[in-house]
């Protein structure tokens, strides 16, 4: 893969061997950051499980103290009482079985996050093969299938943010934008780390934090000791 001087200029200001404290790459990875937008900052975290097991699965949700930087547009799938108080909460988009055929057949996509009430995830279900492979299925772990849909688009517009393995036993989560500044992002960094290691599956064997990156959008990725995670 080809990539651009800007990439190259700063992949110069990365030591290859070391592994660097948290607030040392933040701070590098801004310095890095050279784009004309506000590039986002993403953790990336590979752990010591195997996803291809139930008992090692490590999914969840935070909110991160000073959110993502990102405006986060909310579907919720709900019926009556529970449908008005979706709109009041602040719902971009609030709908039942009639958004089926328009997601599944007209490819319509233009939400972020999608939550469901207990008693319409029979109609979600229908939408499994579009909405999963996306990572958009609701999930009663990452809080997303409730019945308190306003605490639910209230906590996902503050910074609500999901975690979970992928094939590669990787988890990647935006922290926040460059211009959050060092404090801001290294506050948000902390809150997903303490949520990440919580969440350690019982069944979890030997080193759990393998290893630790973060990195800008169009920005080389920076290791951090996974020791000074455990540290703080």
């Amino acid at each position: 893969m080809k990539r651009g001087k800007n990439y190259l200029e700063a992949a110069k200001l990365v030591e290859k061997d070391k592994a660097y404290d948290p607030n040392e790459a933040i701070e590098l990875v801004q310095k890095m950051a050279k784009a004309k937008f506000d590039e986002t900052v993403e953790a990336h975290i590979r752990l010591g499980v195997d996803s291809r097991y139930s008992d090692q699965q490590v999914r969840g949700a935070v909110v991160l103290p000073h959110g993502t930087g990102k405006t986060v547009r909310v579907l919720v799938f709900a019926k009556g009482d529970k449908a008005k108080e979706a709109e009041a909460a602040g719902a971009d988009y609030v709908g039942a079985e009639e958004l089926v055929p328009k997601i599944q057949n007209d490819g319509w996509l233009d939400f972020d996050v999608v939550v469901a009430t207990p008693d319409m995830m029979g109609v979600v279900g229908r939408l499994g093969r579009v909405l999963g492979p996306k990572g958009l299925m609701p999930n009663p772990k990452s809080g997303t299938v409730t019945m308190d849909v306003a605490k639910a688009i209230e906590e996902i517009k503050a910074g609500k943010v999901e975690y979970r393995l992928d094939k590669s036993n990787i988890i990647h989560v935006p922290i926040g934008k460059v211009s959050f500044g060092t404090e801001k992002l290294s506050d948000n960094f902390r809150t997903l780390m303490d949520a990440i290691i919580k969440a350690r599956p019982a069944a979890a064997k030997g080193q759990y934090l393998r290893s630790v990156s973060i990195s800008a959008t169009m920005s080389p990725g920076v290791r951090i000791n996974p020791l000074h995670v455990i540290e703080k």
